[in-house]
């Protein structure tokens, strides 16, 4: 693997290396195109390495656990950050005017600084690595707990009850509760050419139709992994209402989708078996659509079968 070594900047500077020179900090920052290279060469590296082995049943594994170092990374600095900000706060609230109390508040800034760059910096590694991952493989990465934030490389990624929350704050507040919802649940099996070109009819109808909206869906395979690739090559938001097994056992898809539903969608897509007629001819329609459907059909929300052209 070779990653060219950080060179000193030229030509018109990106966001990002124009923050990284606000630092105090007489080493050089890596470059952003540096960063996303590493990242793109880590997973390529990877990939190319286990293909043909023993270890490429455990490819999805390696890949996604590599991604997900990078951003367990990025969220413990941004927790380092988050306590530098407590600790500049208290600063600028006790500052006493001492030469003392001014290089200790000076300090603090500098050390809040550096931590959001190097958050930023670990977030184009992985935001790089993952986009490797799906160019090579053609599934969406996608994190275990907590949320992925917009960047160049990737669409923003939340957490439902990240949402809920924010959607109710909004409703106390009376305001503008900002981007449409749409939710999407697909059969696991729904995968095939023919139920892909269906699946993305149906998304840009809704992205037409709703120009700001965001995705809801649970993270299933699937058809849903399909509408997720969609919203990330669209730069569409997608919200994650995730089956808690652990918590809820068999009730968890179920479950899901009452928290899809609490997000308040103006619209469900909903596809409950392959349209392809050799994949899904022998199996029963997938239980959880049929159920978002009907409990969005009594809460008066529209609901689109993806089985006809929207």
């Amino acid at each position: 693997m070779t990653v060219n070594a950080p060179a000193l900047l030229t030509g018109p500077l990106t966001a990002f290396e124009a923050q990284a020179l606000t630092l105090d900090d007489p080493r050089p920052h890596p470059p952003e195109d540096a960063l996303v290279q590493l990242g793109h060469c880590v997973m390529t590296e990877l990939l190319d390495l286990v293909a043909d082995t023993a270890l490429e049943d455990f490819q999805t594994t390696l890949a996604e656990t590599l991604i997900g170092a990078f951003h367990s990374a990025a969220q413990r600095i941004e927790r380092e950050a988050d306590r530098a900000r407590d600790e500049l706060q208290r600063q600028v609230r006790d500052f006493n005017g001492s030469e003392v109390a001014d290089t200790d508040l000076q300090e603090a800034t500098q050390r809040t600084r550096a931590a959001d760059v190097a958050v930023r910096a670990v977030e184009m590694i992985r935001d790089a690595a993952a986009q490797a991952y799906g160019l090579a493989t053609g599934e969406a990465w996608q994190p275990w707990r907590g949320s992925v934030r917009a960047s160049r490389l990737s669409a923003a990624q939340i957490e439902a009850r990240e949402a809920i929350r924010a959607i109710k704050a909004r409703r106390t507040r009376a305001v503008d509760p900002g981007a449409v919802v749409v939710g999407f649940r697909a059969a696991p099996h729904a995968d095939t050419a023919l139920d892909a070109g269906r699946i993305f009819d149906a998304l840009n109808w809704a992205r037409q139709t709703w120009p700001d909206m965001a995705l809801a869906v649970t993270g299933a395979r699937g058809g849903e992994k399909l509408a997720q690739k969609w919203a990330r090559s669209h730069g569409v938001t997608t919200v994650l209402a995730r089956a808690d097994f652990d918590r809820n056992g068999r009730a968890a898809p179920f479950r899901a989708n009452d928290e899809l539903l609490e997000l308040e969608p103006v619209c469900v897509l909903t596809l409950a078996n392959s349209l392809d007629a050799a994949r899904g001819a022998d199996l029963k329609p997938f239980g959880p659509a049929l159920n978002l459907a009907q409990k969005a059909a009594e809460r008066g929300i529209r609901c689109v079968s993806v089985k006809l052209r929207a």
